[in-house]
């Protein structure tokens, strides 16, 4: 179980690898993004992304769940106050195999809840190519160790 004393600035947790269905991004876009781009192969390719494309909100779900398993799912985490931001940078296509990792940029104990922590994150998802797809910074509250709380 990791704590808010666990996330140390310059830790780094390896995301592992999701390659991109085209079913499930139509899936994904028909109930939540249904935009031409998202949900035919033809249109998207006549768009400017190049073919079937992932919403952005699709990748960052995709981001979600890959913090959950590299760390989250075994943490104390008591949820986030907030995204400072996320840019989505490259067209996900069907195919592209995602990977990526979340890097602590800073820590500090709640002034006003002594038994939490907020730990901001750098958060990175790279296709196949090593080129960014999606990047966000985003804080996580923790709780302490040593509050005795467990979660």
């Amino acid at each position: 179980m990791l704590y808010f004393e666990d996330f140390t600035p310059g830790r780094r947790f390896d995301y592992r690898p999701v390659e991109m269905q085209a079913a499930d991004m139509i899936a994904f876009a028909g109930e939540f993004d249904p935009q031409p781009m998202h949900l035919d192969e033809e249109a998207g390719r006549r768009s400017i992304l190049g073919g079937l494309s992932a919403s952005g909100w699709h990748t960052s779900a995709i981001g979600m769940r890959m913090m959950i398993d590299a760390f989250l799912g075994n943490s104390s985490s008591q949820g986030s106050p907030g995204i400072e931001f996320m840019d989505w940078k490259k067209p996900v296509l069907a195919g592209d195999v995602l990977s990526g990792f979340s890097l602590v940029l800073e820590s500090r104990p709640s002034k006003s809840k002594p038994g939490v922590g907020f730990v901001k994150f750098r958060n990175e998802i790279s296709n196949q190519s090593g080129e960014p797809v999606a990047v966000s910074e985003a804080t996580v509250i923790f709780r302490r160790r040593e509050s005795g709380h467990q979660p």
